[in-house]
């Protein structure tokens, strides 16, 4: 999601400073933002010169000091932990502007909890990227309890620049898709531990059928086994028994077996 996003700022004509703890995650970032304006050009939606001015704007860095020291705008993509967004939070408000708007890109988390632990939670609220950030349309745009209309409006400029359609939701767990798409795999893995139907029989089925451009489980492998977990579990302690997670998601998660990102999740990559 981090080279995503950053790739979607690039787009926009925004100077982009891409943060990581690990050095080879950052190589690996600039390696698929590459790809992504390489084939842009190759498909003719970008000029070799503007892509290689697009890729000019771009830095990375280990040092979060560093990267966010002369920032107006924040983006955290950290994973879907509280504590470790908490932190990161606490860092940037350390080293950033006092006045730089603060956006999570937390696809379930409390965007009030993180705000009430800063000074000044008016400048920070959710913005909701979906995976692959360059293809997909969408960002919500998450209220906090505190967010000032003008974080909310300046979230909502910069998606329109980068080519993004926007909804507005009150904070609430899951927000508006991840709550759905949640219920959808979390029934998904109960029908194949049950075994009503095989993992591509019912992606197939929602697929053609329902419409949907990705089955449950082609998507849970793309997002993260780990990740759909720790959303369902923070949605089961929050909205109660009907998120609770099936037992052959967190068979899979035990087993490593995590999605694309490790080569192996519902299925075998």
């Amino acid at each position: 999601m981090g080279h995503g996003i950053a790739h979607a700022a690039l787009a926009a004509g925004y100077d982009t400073g891409l943060f990581d703890v690990s050095g080879a995650a950052l190589d690996r970032a600039r390696v698929s933002i590459e790809q992504i304006v390489t084939r842009g050009v190759e498909l003719g939606k970008i000029s070799q010169d503007a892509a290689r001015s697009l890729l000019g704007h771009l830095t990375t860095t280990c040092d979060l000091a560093e990267a966010v020291a002369d920032a107006d705008f924040v983006i955290e993509a950290a994973p879907e932990r509280l504590d470790v967004k908490l932190a990161l939070a606490a860092d940037v408000q350390r080293f950033a502007p006092t006045n730089a708007i603060i956006a999570s890109n937390t696809s379930a988390l409390s965007i009030t909890e993180m705000a009430g632990s800063l000074a000044n939670p008016a400048r920070v609220a959710g913005m909701h990227f979906f995976n692959p950030v360059h293809k997909m349309k969408l960002v919500e745009i998450v209220q906090a309890l505190e967010s000032a209309r003008d974080t909310l409006q300046t979230i909502e400029d910069v998606a329109r620049r980068m080519g993004k359609d926007t909804v507005l939701v009150r904070e609430s767990p899951g927000f508006i898709t991840t709550r759905v798409n949640a219920s959808i795999g979390n029934e998904a893995f109960y029908m194949l531990m049950e075994g009503v139907a095989s993992a591509r029989d019912i992606d197939k089925a929602l697929k053609l059928g329902l419409n949907h451009p990705m089955g449950p489980f082609e998507l849970v492998d793309l997002v993260g086994l780990d990740t759909r977990l720790s959303i369902l579990e923070y949605l089961h302690r929050s909205l109660g028994e009907k998120y609770r997670p099936c037992p052959l998601l967190a068979q899979y998660v035990k087993a490593g077996r995590l999605g694309r990102k490790v080569g192996r999740g519902v299925y075998d990559y």
